[in-house]
């Protein structure tokens, strides 16, 4: 799983370096851990003010390790992911709806794994573009954001 990982997230750099962002990666071998996050970070920004204002704040706070389920991650969830994981349905058995049924997992996988956001299937579908399958993808500082409350061990916060 973490070769089609990798090769996801190399295809992800070249498309975004081909739009003109900056160069992604500095290594030639990255480390694992800080490869999802490099990218995450390095994106090109959005051309929003109102965002990148927004943003701002919020990167001071993931930095600072002290990224909060109940004020950081569930808004994401709850504006992006209810439709099909909560309120209207919860396919594949996934209900994002309270901090004990995300650790519990789909049907057949669990989608977080404290302290490790690159093997954690929520963010490898999110990164892919796979989820949301519906509405908007969600943006790289709203992955950064559910990553780094991964890597802090997920706690309910």
């Amino acid at each position: 799983m973490k070769k089609t990982l990798m090769i996801n997230l190399t295809i992800l750099t070249v498309v975004l370096m081909a739009c003109g962002g900056q160069t992604v990666l500095t290594q030639t071998t990255p480390n694992s851990a800080t490869l999802v996050p490099a990218l995450l970070t390095q994106v090109p920004g959005s051309t929003d003010t109102s965002a990148s204002t927004n943003s701002t704040s919020v990167a001071t706070e993931v930095t600072t390790g002290s990224v909060s389920f109940a004020n950081d991650v569930m808004p994401i969830f709850k504006a992006s992911c209810f439709d099909c994981h909560g309120v209207k349905q919860i396919k594949a058995g996934l209900d994002l709806r309270t901090y004990d049924t995300i650790l519990g997992g789909s049907f057949n996988h669990l989608v977080v794994i404290p302290e490790d956001s690159e093997g954690s299937l929520l963010i490898q579908q999110l990164v892919n573009g796979k989820m949301p399958k519906q509405g908007a993808k969600l943006t790289d500082e709203q992955i950064k954001i559910i990553s780094e409350w991964i890597d802090e061990g997920a706690p309910n916060n």
